[in-house]
């Protein structure tokens, strides 16, 4: 079987989009919106699910501002909503301010495995290991010996990506030549498909033929782009492969839509701790489905699933870039 497969101005209030009824469990988008068909959309699509299936409602913002991440998780919290759940490393800081003032609620924040407070659960991945496997598919579906990574924000998680994703590759060829550029070191590199379209470009002058976007909105551009140009993509986070069917070898799954699911159905008894997901968890993958059929063979996919069980197993050891902030498959 295949490895299963983120409007206001600084003087408004914050506008709650749903029923802010006690108990109602509440979400936080990052900056890109929740409909970036990535990251952010798949946080929405775990709430949507969990709201679907049990009837229930939750209340919900997009924030437009860094400085409205603090405003944000103190409304919810006097509104009674529970859990609280954010999307994206960068509410590490207000989270760590607003759980102490609130600690009958809990909250729930993805991409942060290392605060350690009695009324927040940690979710991190382990997305080099779901990089490793799409770089493996990358690898083998290269006519040019040559293959590339770009990243949004240049921060270690990211550089994560980035490292599983050649340490793939090169499993595959060790002769291969992996290209990696990050679009901004400010969050505007979310949201920039421009600048994602002209790195695509500049990678494909470099020769590569399949680029792994890893970039939140950005990676629209770069998908865009690489259809555009006759390169192949791959997708992260949610299964973007519909968005150019035939085109996307396939999408890095990033389970952000069970992390959230998981939090609201466990609602106000949110079980708390630090949780790291990784192939064995089902908590990263890669995407096979009738929109790329045609590009990961039956043998690739035998392939790729067989380093999967190795990693799950243990027998497989994918290098953490932000164990040690290195990485032996890639120069950053």
């Amino acid at each position: 079987m295949t490895i299963m497969t983120k409007m206001f101005s600084a003087t408004a209030a914050l506008a709650l989009t749903a029923s802010a009824a006690m108990a109602d469990p509440a979400i936080i988008f990052d900056l890109g919106g929740k409909f970036d068909k990535s990251f952010n959309e798949s946080a929405f699509t775990g709430a949507q699910r969990w709201a679907d299936e049990t009837g229930g409602s939750f209340a919900e913002v997009e924030l437009q501002s860094d400085a409205q991440r603090e405003q944000a998780l103190r409304r919810f919290a006097e509104n009674g909503n529970n859990p609280i759940v954010m999307a994206g490393f960068a509410f590490a800081t207000a989270l760590e301010e607003v759980a102490a003032d609130y600690p009958d609620t809990k909250f729930a924040v993805i991409d942060v495995n290392w605060i350690d407070m009695p009324n927040v659960r940690g979710i991190g991945f382990k997305e080099e290991q779901g990089s490793y496997l799409v770089g493996m598919a990358a690898a083998m579906a290269s006519e040019t010996d040559t293959v590339s990574f770009i990243g949004g924000m240049d921060i270690p998680l990211i550089r994560k990506f980035a490292c599983g994703y050649a340490q793939g590759a090169k499993a595959v060829n060790a002769d291969i030549t992996v290209l990696a550029s990050m679009t901004g070191t400010t969050p505007a590199a979310w949201n920039d498909p421009v600048k994602g379209s002209e790195l695509t470009l500049a990678q494909k002058s470099q020769g590569s033929d399949v680029v792994f976007a890893a970039a939140g909105g950005t990676g629209v551009g770069v998908l865009q782009t690489a259809a555009d140009n006759e390169m192949l993509s791959i997708g992260v986070d949610s299964n973007q492969n519909y968005l150019h069917p035939g085109q996307v070898l396939t999408s890095m799954l990033k389970r952000v839509d069970n992390a959230v699911y998981e939090a609201f159905t466990q609602g106000a008894e949110l079980e708390t701790g630090i949780f790291n997901l990784g192939v064995a968890e089902g908590g990263v993958g890669y995407s096979r489905d009738e929109f790329n059929a045609e590009l990961i063979t039956a043998e690739m996919a035998e392939m790729i699933d067989a380093a999967g069980v190795k990693i799950s197993a243990g027998d497989l050891m994918v290098h953490d870039y932000t164990s040690d902030e290195t990485c032996p498959a890639l120069d950053f």
